[in-house]
């Protein structure tokens, strides 16, 4: 009847073990639900950062569709493009940035 008990108790002790390890070590298990709720977090502040950016290069679009100083103006930075009269000068690198 003891022998019983104790095959019995270890038993239950046994699948007891199994559980508690199955919920934090298993397929869907706690450690893999936290990984996955930081891994969430990190991916909304990435989206609302690609938002943010998305949102800016809309408005950049706009102005370069509405405002013609600013295609002249991104012209002139992007294809170093002049008007007739202009002359641009190009200075040398100093010594300063080329230890940089």
């Amino acid at each position: 009847m003891i022998a019983k008990r104790k095959i019995l108790l270890g038993g239950v002790v046994i699948l007891l073990v199994v559980l508690i390890l199955s919920t934090l070590f298993g397929k869907k298990g706690l450690l893999q639900i936290r990984e996955a709720r930081h891994l969430q977090k990190e991916l909304l502040v990435k989206m609302e950062k690609l938002k943010q950016e998305k949102e800016k290069l809309e408005k950049e679009v706009e102005q370069l569709r509405n405002n013609p100083a600013m295609v002249e103006e991104e012209a002139r930075k992007r294809l170093w493009l002049t008007k007739p009269e202009e002359k641009i000068l190009i200075l040398p690198k100093s010594k300063d940035k080329e230890k940089e």
